[in-house]
């Protein structure tokens, strides 16, 4: 190793020597960027439903109730800025948790969690064995590039297809390995 420089930089140096010279190559960027979708809400619905996540599209004047309904009897763990009082602290003994989302796209039934408020922090999401996550319809996109268009890089970012499953080697899938095993989606109308 050269005096004084790290293994990364000397690895970097002999990279910069090698290609010294070598011609700028135009790298063309054809990604499409948007997509068009007639119905976002049913498409998304359908696809969060292939993962085996329980989906419920329910107009906002029912949100409540149905909320209600789905965490009674659950000890819930409720993030900061959700909208909703007494909240679950211990993620020990907590049965599940709810949150909104910063974004959701239909075309991979991914619902994507900015941490930011209503959304709880990773551990919040993660350890729970159920997720009840609330998707407004106008946080609905077509597909990724108009979510990461709406996301801030600098945040982190969990991105949820489904509940948590694993396969074992034999291929038989495992569940709720990772993160939460039951994922119910209310999609707010």
């Amino acid at each position: 190793m050269a005096s004084g420089m790290s293994a990364r930089e000397e690895i970097l140096a002999k990279v910069r020597a090698a290609v010294a010279g070598a011609p700028t190559v135009e790298i063309p960027r054809g990604y499409r960027t948007r997509r068009q979708v007639d119905d976002l809400v049913g498409l998304f619905a359908e696809r969060v439903g292939d993962y085996r996540a329980i989906v419920r599209v329910v107009p906002s004047a029912e949100l409540g109730a149905t909320i209600d309904a789905c965490v009674h009897g659950r000890r819930m763990v409720v993030p900061d800025g959700f909208g909703r009082d007494g909240g679950w602290d211990d993620l020990d003994t907590a049965d599940g948790v709810m949150t909104h989302c910063a974004v959701a796209i239909a075309e991979t039934g991914t619902i994507v969690l900015d941490h930011g408020p209503g959304q709880g922090t990773r551990a919040q999401t993660l350890v729970p064995d159920y997720h009840l996550c609330v998707v407004l319809a106008d946080q609905i996109v077509p597909g990724v590039p108009e979510a990461v268009e709406r996301l801030d890089p600098s945040r982190p970012l969990t991105w949820i297809s489904g509940p948590s499953a694993t396969s074992d080697i034999e291929l038989n899938r495992v569940e709720g390995v990772h993160g939460p095993r039951t994922l119910e989606v209310l999609i707010s109308t």
